[in-house]
């Protein structure tokens, strides 16, 4: 097992598919893009599926999720998805997505075992979504959310950053049409993961201010604390339910101690925390003729010199190289 010396066992794994992506959120790059990895440097279909069934067979991942960059954007994707849902014991199946192309796929990659989606939408605004990732695409996202509900992608969850002065007054309304939609919201502070490195904590909207926009609106219950587990986001019921909004303060209310997760890279680098600053490279190992033993004795050396917390915090802290659409959600 994917065991840390804190004790702590990941049975999460984040897969990214590419580090390509069709918008420019600027919390995540600026609006030109970036330089993408070189394809010779992306892991093959083939490497992806070998590596995460390793990671399911023989190291008890139980949950995969597939990111970017834009996982649809990987035109394997489908099969990707199929050959990860038939592995045994069976995973469960994710994807994280900005919904672009969803309609197109959402049922074919439920056919394909794919079990649910996790959704990006900062703005049910036209203007405000194309300040936001330089794009006019917010009529494409919605098709895609309405796509996963009606193939059966259930529940289908969206992530909100709110931004100060750009979007935190829209946490009501994005709150009432996934209600309305029975969409499963969750918020998420902002995390320093932008390429241009410009990330400030007073721009920041906290959990605390959230909770506080949305209590005069809504009646917000703990939905069960005590299940939370290494799950990220304080779920709450809404007006007594069954509507239910997630709020993950990954800042301020860090969920470091019951952390679960670890990410393969576009590029075959494993990476024990979303911040971490060293990286281990699977991709070379493979490609040199490495057994499936080995590859696994390496994962578990890479996750257990895993930190006992991301340190944003600390005065030592240091963002990460690398941007979130490199690492993977």
């Amino acid at each position: 097992m994917l065991v840390d010396s804190f004790g702590r066992v990941a049975a999460d794994l984040r897969v990214s598919l590419t580090d390509k992506c069709n918008l420019r959120c600027t919390y995540c790059m600026p609006p030109e893009g970036l330089d993408w990895l070189p394809k010779p440097a992306l892991l093959t279909a083939d490497e992806i599926s070998r590596l995460v069934a390793i990671a399911v067979e023989r190291l008890g991942i139980t949950e995969v999720r597939y990111t970017g960059g834009e996982p649809l954007l990987r035109r394997e994707v489908v099969e990707i998805v199929a050959r990860t849902a038939a592995l045994r014991p069976r995973p469960q199946v994710s994807i994280t997505s900005n919904g672009i192309g969803l309609a197109r796929l959402a049922a074919p990659l439920a056919a394909a075992g794919l079990d649910r989606v996790n959704i990006s939408l900062d703005t049910l605004d036209g203007e405000t979504f194309v300040k936001l990732s330089h794009r006019d695409r917010l009529a494409d996202v919605l098709s895609g959310l309405a796509a996963a509900d009606a193939a059966g992608l259930r529940p289908v969850k969206v992530n909100a950053v709110l931004m100060r002065g750009v979007n935190e007054h829209e946490a009501v309304r994005l709150l009432r049409f996934c209600l309305e939609q029975g969409y499963e919201l969750r918020f998420i502070e902002q995390m320093p993961l932008d390429a241009q490195h410009g990330w400030r904590r007073e721009d920041m909207v906290t959990a605390d201010e959230i909770l506080s926009i949305l209590t005069p609106e809504f009646g917000l219950v703990p939905d069960d604390p005590g299940e939370r587990g290494s799950a990220p986001a304080e779920i709450f019921l809404v007006d007594g339910g069954p509507g239910r909004v997630g709020v993950i303060g990954s800042v301020t209310r860090p969920f470091c101690g019951a952390c679960d997760r670890v990410r393969l890279t576009a590029d075959g680098q494993i990476r024990n925390c979303l911040f971490a600053t060293e990286e281990s490279d699977l991709r070379e190992a493979m490609r040199t003729g490495a057994s499936d033993d080995e590859l696994a004795r390496r994962w578990v050396a890479a996750v257990r010199g895993k930190r006992a917390g991301h340190g944003i915090d600390d005065p030592s802290f240091l963002q990460p190289a690398r941007p979130m659409s490199a690492i993977g959600g």
